[in-house]
């Protein structure tokens, strides 16, 4: 029997419920559409440790986990594991809640992880440092 999944005890970064218009064939959500989601939610916590624009230079990993459905309510938690000079790199953990049919009952699976790095820019479009206290981050904050 599998281990019930309770969300994080934090503020997801992202939290949404995709629509019909989401799905591919097989009536499951597009990974295309996982996957922009994941890169909104990294995007704004690495945005928020370069204090400015930071743009996506790699997706590290990503693995789905579980398909999503319509009618989930999906959320996204993200938080920095490692900055450098001008980079930032962020892990993404994505839950999604089932909630069946009027019964009261939510079930929590976790349905992708993702690590994806970020370099800061300036007004230019061109690389630029992070503010001192954010560069050398070794360790997960958020």
């Amino acid at each position: 029997m599998a281990t019930e999944l309770e969300l994080p005890q934090r503020q997801p970064t992202l939290r949404v419920m995709p629509q019909v218009k989401d799905t591919n064939p097989n009536g499951d959500i597009f990974g295309g559409w996982v996957m922009s989601q994941v890169d909104l939610a990294a995007g704004a916590c690495a945005a928020r440790v370069a204090r400015g624009r930071a743009v996506t230079v790699a997706v590290n990993s990503f693995q789905f986990k579980q398909p999503i459905a319509v009618g989930d309510v999906v959320s996204f938690y993200a938080e920095v594991v490692k900055t450098g000079r001008t980079s930032v790199t962020v892990d993404v953990q994505v839950f999604a809640e089932r909630f069946h049919g009027g019964q009261g009952r939510c079930a929590v699976v976790k349905v992708t992880e993702a690590v994806l790095t970020f370099v800061a820019i300036g007004e230019d479009g061109e690389k630029r440092e992070l503010p001192p206290a954010a560069q050398g981050i070794q360790e997960n904050t958020d």
